[in-house]
């Protein structure tokens, strides 16, 4: 557990080690954000630091409650994850009560997205 982040209950190396065992070294990037805070956990050495992740974490936490609350009973079932994609790369959302992660990729399958969730998924049980 990261103690600057107590709703987190597994460390940050954990998460970094389930994504790159899924994705290897397609993996950019790891945020893990609140509604008022966030912290790039991982940046793959070969990419700039200056990405504008308040922009990103602004848009992304705006979906902290709301995502699974607008979609609950819907016929497609119950949401998971969202997925963006951008011209160098995608962005994997997950939601988690209070807090999430965005985790940056270059090109993989939707197997491995679905991947990434369920291992993420298991470890914050």
């Amino acid at each position: 557990m990261d103690d600057q982040f107590p709703l987190l209950k597994i460390s940050f190396d954990d998460l970094i080690g389930v994504c790159r065992a899924i994705v290897g070294d397609h993996l950019r990037s790891i945020t893990y954000f609140t509604s008022s805070e966030y912290i790039q956990v991982y940046l793959r050495s070969d990419l700039d630091q200056d990405a504008d992740l308040a922009g990103f974490t602004d848009l992304e936490s705006r979906g902290l409650g709301g995502a699974p609350i607008a979609y609950h009973g819907s016929e497609l079932g119950e949401y998971l994850y969202t997925i963006r994609i951008f011209e160098s790369g995608y962005l994997l959302r997950i939601l988690k009560n209070d807090f999430g992660f965005f985790i940056t990729t270059d090109n993989i399958t939707l197997q491995d997205f679905s991947e990434v969730h369920m291992a993420i998924n298991q470890i914050l049980q």
